[in-house]
């Protein structure tokens, strides 16, 4: 053999072993990821036909990863501190194994019943106990390996936070294809089991990884190359980390809030920002980035004076501009962000204290815009709050005309009080600014990305223009008539008084859940007692409906109501009858209850007391057989309550109706079709079902289109509705499959409302 081939030939074998480990560390990297990610919607799923079904569960659950991801984190920055390294890896793969004897996931048995208050931590407590060991050993994976990458000697080992890349593109792909794949194809069962042999795979791969860590050069650690001799990162500089991914992440809860709350309730909808969310991190660890950072840093001060325009412009219109600007925004400014923290990210030495400094960041804006905000706000203020922050992002440079920019905070302070003092006093002035508010406001956010990119303005007055603009937001809102808010941790609910204080109006989100009429056409004030309106007109499915129930029985009916909404059922009571009703937010019946805001409770059940709690539990102590009519009407905004909504839920209403009783379900919703699942529910308990479909164009009157189905064991049950033209006796669907607590299909109820109707 030739000796110049020896070197080439010497080669080869490292080559090898280097394609083997990039190959190991990143498939374990990639499925550790994958099962972060998809364990998140599994558990919470679970937990949700069980122990309630709020979306604020959701945010909880966000709030409980961010937070074991922290503790993940902390445990792989000590534990990459033991010298040895068959301790170090022994230790991690003792946990893994102790963690999946722990599986398949479930409930911890003996949590007891969720309280009516402190809801949040009880649920906290349960998801500790329930999934904290694994994972927890999760969270550790991803600094812990790309730590023990680094000391393998691989050539890419100096700088691994490539991986870091592979490891959120393994969490998007997680979120994206749970609603998608495994939920439609899968029970809840089917999916603990498939999680669980993820697990054991993972554990598989990262003794891989042990073993190609054991096999490597001790020099591969001890020999540090050049661009690894570096000070340790200052406290200041770790401040600035937990910053940056404070402020994003408490945004991507924020915006989420916002849009499902100010925008579009819809099913699904958080998928987005959480999408991109974990997208900004794909890209930003590439090695060469698609998007380079400083586009984004020119672009993120347009896109905070671009959601201070959309927050101006308010509503529902031109809803898919104000969707996609809003989730357009969030990326631009979490890409600024997290590029920040990619640009400043420290030696491969200091790997795991950076990774730290970055899920702690996470924690705390999560536990602000998910846990404090709902306490402390009674409207999304911490949107406005964290977009204000984001301003403070941004590197600090040199400003242009230094000497003019000195000049600012006069100016500043003088363009404030000449726009917010007529606010106090009623005038031509005060008319005329209500009048331009947009522009007004809009000419603020742009001033706020003029100074950033014309100035280069320093970040403080970035900031102070960006809270002026949201400021004015406030004392001059978009709203036409009066508009109070009440939060709670189940949602921010609103009343809306319609110019010259005809309508109060109840909505949760963008969906109208009760109104009240207090003027006539002429003025004049109403009298009597109310007439209930929306979806519960008399004329309407759920009026006909009481209406045949009541004939069919020749005498008062015993009713259960679940959700209270404005109280206006209580008006469609008659005197005899009894009526119970069920509620889950305690702020819902204060509200309802409140003179100011609607009197349907006060004029006809003064001494109305709801149980309160989540109805799946407590309607289930009510005695078997008692009620002639259930109706269910629990949906929160256009989201639905999944657990309310099941074979076994069903069963539930069956076993407390009477003899001859009927459940009625009203599903009007603009974005899931759900007469179907309640037919097929209903049939899977025996129980025969009719569909009312109606128009409506009246809805200037706050006279609604209903859609609802009443189920009940036999035809005379129903009385009228069973010959009348309007109701339609409905088979459920063969070739659709029965919801169940463990098995729903969120996506295909989507499919099927955008399907043309057929005539």
């Amino acid at each position: 053999m030739n000796s110049a081939d020896s070197p080439a030939v010497a080669d080869q074998p490292a080559s090898t072993r280097n394609r083997l480990v990039l190959i190991v560390y990143t498939a374990a990297i990639f499925v550790s990821a994958l099962l972060l990610f998809s364990v998140q919607p599994l558990f919470t799923k679970m937990v949700l036909p069980r122990l309630g079904g709020s979306p604020a569960v959701w945010s909880v659950a966000m709030v409980f990863f961010q937070s074991l991801l922290l503790a993940g984190y902390g445990y792989a920055h000590y534990l990459i501190r033991i010298r040895s390294r068959i301790v170090m890896t022994g230790a991690h793969l003792v946990l893994l194994v102790i963690a999946l004897l722990s599986l398949p996931l479930s409930i911890a048995s003996g949590w007891g019943e969720p309280p009516n208050s402190g809801y949040a931590f009880w649920l906290l407590g349960l998801f500790a106990v329930s999934i904290g060991l694994p994972f927890f050993a999760l969270a550790a994976n991803n600094p812990l390996l790309q730590a023990w990458f680094f000391r393998t000697g691989h050539p890419s080992g100096p700088d691994p936070y490539f991986l870091y890349a592979s490891s959120n593109i393994g969490s998007f792909l997680a979120l994206l294809s749970y609603p998608v794949l495994l939920e439609p194809m899968f029970t809840l069962r089917t999916q603990n089991l498939i999680w669980t042999g993820g697990f054991g795979l993972l554990i598989v791969l990262i003794a891989l990884c042990a073993a190609l860590l054991l096999g490597s050069p001790t020099l591969a650690v001890d020999a540090p190359a050049e661009d690894k001799i570096s000070a340790p990162p200052a406290w200041l500089l770790r401040g600035r980390w937990i910053f940056l991914a404070a402020v994003p992440s408490g945004l991507l809860i924020a915006v989420t809030a916002h849009i499902s709350t100010d925008v579009a309730a819809a099913p699904l909808l958080w998928v987005l920002p959480l999408s991109l969310y974990l997208l900004t991190w794909v890209l930003v660890f590439q090695s060469r980035p698609v998007l380079p950072h400083k586009w984004m840093l020119m672009l993120q001060p347009v896109a905070i004076a671009g959601v201070v325009v959309l927050l101006a412009f308010g509503g529902e219109q031109n809803l898919l501009l104000t969707l996609g600007g809003h989730q357009l925004c969030f990326f631009i400014i979490a890409m600024a962000c997290h590029g920040e923290l990619a640009r400043t990210r420290p030696s491969a030495n200091y790997l795991t204290g950076f990774y730290v400094a970055l899920s702690f960041g996470g924690m705390v804006g999560g536990l602000f815009a998910g846990l404090l905000a709902p306490f402390a706000f009674s409207w999304v203020a911490e949107y406005p709050i964290l977009l204000a922050l984001a301003a403070l992002c941004r590197p600090a440079s040199p400003e242009r005309l230094r000497g003019w920019s000195a000049w600012y905070w006069p100016f500043l302070a003088v363009v404030a009080s000449a726009l917010m003092a007529p606010s106090y006093v009623d005038g031509k002035v005060m008319t005329w600014l209500e009048a331009h508010r947009l522009w007004i406001i809009g000419a603020v956010g742009v001033l706020s990305a003029v100074m950033a990119l014309g100035l280069n303005a320093e970040r403080r007055k970035i900031f102070a223009t960006v809270v002026l603009a949201l400021v004015l937001i406030r004392v001059y809102p978009a709203d036409e008539g009066r508009v109070e808010t009440v939060r709670s941790f189940f949602g921010v609910h609103k009343i809306l008084v319609t110019p010259r204080g005809q309508y109060h109006v109840l909505m949760h989100g963008t969906t109208i859940h009760g109104a009240q009429k207090f003027q006539n056409d002429d003025g004049t004030l109403v009298t009597g007692k109310p007439e209930p309106i929306t979806y519960y007109h008399q004329s309407g499915g759920i009026g006909q409906a009481i209406t045949a129930l009541r004939e069919r029985k020749g005498g008062p009916l015993r009713v259960a109501v679940i959700g209270l909404g404005a109280g206006t059922l209580t008006c469609a009571s008659e005197p005899g009858e009894t009526w119970k009703f069920f509620e889950i937010d305690q702020t819902m019946v204060d509200t309802a209850r409140d003179p100011k805001y609607f009197s349907y409770i006060q004029s006809c059940a003064p001494n109305l007391k709801p149980v309160i709690g989540d109805a799946r539990l407590t309607f289930a102590r009510e005695p078997d057989g008692l009620y002639d009519l259930i109706i269910v009407d629990a949906y929160s905004s256009d989201a639905i309550p999944i657990h309310l909504a099941t074979e076994q839920a069903m069963a539930i209403y069956k076993a407390k109706l009477a003899a001859r009783g009927a459940v009625l379900m009203h599903v009007s919703n603009r974005h899931l079709e759900l007469a179907s699942v309640v037919v097929g529910i209903a049939g899977a308990n025996d129980l025969n079902s009719w569909v009312f479909n109606e128009d409506s164009d009246r809805d200037n009157e706050y006279i609604f289109a209903t859609q609802v189905v009443v189920s009940a064991r036999n035809e005379d049950d129903v009385g009228t509705l069973a010959t009348s033209g309007q109701w339609a006796m409905t088979e459920a669907d063969e070739n659709q499959r029965v919801w169940t607590d463990d098995y729903s299909n969120v996506l295909g109820a989507v499919l099927r409302r955008l399907r043309p109707r057929e005539e």
